[in-house]
Protein backbone atom coordinates (compact mmCIF):
# COMPACT_ATOMS: atom_id res chain seq x y z
CA UNK A 1 0.00 0.00 0.00
CA UNK A 2 1.17 3.66 -1.10
CA UNK A 3 1.43 5.98 1.86
CA UNK A 4 2.95 8.94 0.49
CA UNK A 5 4.25 10.12 -3.09
CA UNK A 6 5.92 13.34 -3.41
CA UNK A 7 7.95 15.03 -6.31
CA UNK A 8 10.01 18.42 -6.27
CA UNK A 9 12.06 20.40 -9.08
CA UNK A 10 15.23 22.25 -8.81
CA UNK A 11 16.72 24.96 -11.26
CA UNK A 12 20.30 24.00 -11.87
CA UNK A 13 21.33 27.85 -12.34
CA UNK A 14 20.33 28.35 -8.60
CA UNK A 15 22.29 24.94 -7.21
CA UNK A 16 25.70 26.44 -9.84
CA UNK A 17 25.35 29.26 -8.00
CA UNK A 18 25.28 28.11 -4.38
CA UNK A 19 28.65 25.90 -5.65
CA UNK A 20 30.16 28.38 -7.37
CA UNK A 21 29.75 30.61 -4.03
CA UNK A 22 31.07 27.84 -1.68
CA UNK A 23 28.10 27.73 0.14
CA UNK A 24 27.63 25.61 3.13
CA UNK A 25 24.12 24.70 1.89
CA UNK A 26 26.12 21.46 0.13
CA UNK A 27 26.86 20.06 3.00
CA UNK A 28 24.19 20.92 4.93
CA UNK A 29 22.45 18.74 1.81
CA UNK A 30 24.59 15.89 1.70
CA UNK A 31 25.25 13.40 4.43
CA UNK A 32 28.83 12.33 4.44
CA UNK A 33 28.50 9.34 2.23
CA UNK A 34 26.72 11.33 -1.19
CA UNK A 35 29.36 14.41 -0.43
CA UNK A 36 31.90 11.67 -1.14
CA UNK A 37 30.31 10.54 -4.36
CA UNK A 38 29.45 14.43 -4.97
CA UNK A 39 33.56 15.22 -5.14
CA UNK A 40 35.05 12.62 -6.97
CA UNK A 41 32.39 14.39 -10.19
CA UNK A 42 32.98 17.31 -12.46
CA UNK A 43 31.23 20.63 -11.94
CA UNK A 44 28.51 19.90 -14.50
CA UNK A 45 27.54 16.15 -12.57
CA UNK A 46 28.11 17.77 -9.54
CA UNK A 47 25.33 20.63 -10.14
CA UNK A 48 22.85 17.85 -11.09
CA UNK A 49 24.16 15.55 -8.24
CA UNK A 50 23.20 18.14 -5.56
CA UNK A 51 20.07 19.69 -7.53
CA UNK A 52 18.83 16.06 -8.10
CA UNK A 53 19.52 14.95 -4.25
CA UNK A 54 18.33 17.68 -3.12
CA UNK A 55 15.25 17.67 -4.70
CA UNK A 56 14.85 13.90 -3.20
CA UNK A 57 15.19 15.19 -0.10
CA UNK A 58 12.40 17.90 -0.42
CA UNK A 59 10.54 14.49 -2.49
CA UNK A 60 10.57 12.55 0.12
CA UNK A 61 9.57 15.36 3.23
CA UNK A 62 6.29 15.85 1.10
CA UNK A 63 5.77 12.29 0.52
CA UNK A 64 6.57 11.86 4.35
CA UNK A 65 3.56 14.20 5.12
CA UNK A 66 5.91 16.93 7.27
CA UNK A 67 8.40 18.95 4.85
CA UNK A 68 11.70 19.52 5.17
CA UNK A 69 12.07 20.26 9.53
CA UNK A 70 10.43 17.66 11.05
CA UNK A 71 12.51 15.24 9.10
CA UNK A 72 16.47 16.69 8.07
CA UNK A 73 18.59 16.55 5.23
CA UNK A 74 20.74 14.13 6.67
CA UNK A 75 17.66 11.89 7.89
CA UNK A 76 17.58 10.92 4.14
CA UNK A 77 20.67 9.61 2.06
CA UNK A 78 20.35 8.75 -1.62
CA UNK A 79 23.70 6.83 -2.99
CA UNK A 80 23.25 4.44 -5.75
CA UNK A 81 23.18 0.75 -7.07
CA UNK A 82 25.72 -1.00 -8.35
CA UNK A 83 23.76 -0.24 -12.07
CA UNK A 84 24.08 3.83 -11.25
CA UNK A 85 20.03 4.00 -10.30
CA UNK A 86 19.51 5.95 -7.37
CA UNK A 87 18.94 4.33 -3.94
CA UNK A 88 17.58 5.29 -0.57
CA UNK A 89 19.68 4.01 1.84
CA UNK A 90 18.54 5.96 4.98
CA UNK A 91 15.20 7.32 5.63
CA UNK A 92 12.52 7.47 8.83
CA UNK A 93 10.25 5.35 6.32
CA UNK A 94 10.46 1.56 7.71
CA UNK A 95 9.27 0.00 4.44
CA UNK A 96 10.05 0.33 0.81
CA UNK A 97 10.93 4.05 -0.60
CA UNK A 98 11.13 3.97 -4.70
CA UNK A 99 13.13 6.95 -5.96
CA UNK A 100 13.23 8.48 -9.63
CA UNK A 101 15.74 11.47 -10.57
CA UNK A 102 15.99 13.09 -14.03
CA UNK A 103 17.50 16.41 -15.69
CA UNK A 104 17.41 18.80 -18.31
CA UNK A 105 19.53 21.49 -19.36
CA UNK A 106 17.89 23.66 -16.86
CA UNK A 107 16.45 21.17 -14.05
CA UNK A 108 16.30 18.26 -11.93
CA UNK A 109 13.33 16.60 -10.77
CA UNK A 110 12.94 13.73 -8.23
CA UNK A 111 10.16 11.51 -7.22
CA UNK A 112 9.77 9.30 -4.27
CA UNK A 113 7.21 6.96 -3.79
CA UNK A 114 6.91 5.50 0.38
CA UNK A 115 5.65 1.75 0.62
CA UNK A 116 3.92 0.11 3.54
CA UNK A 117 2.76 -3.98 4.16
Amino acid sequence: MIKGIGIDMVELSRIEKIIENKSSFVQRVLTSNEYELFQRLPHKRQVEFLAGRFACKEAFSKAWGTGIGSVGLHDIEILKEQSGAPKVTKSPHKGNVFVSISHTETSAVAQIILEVG
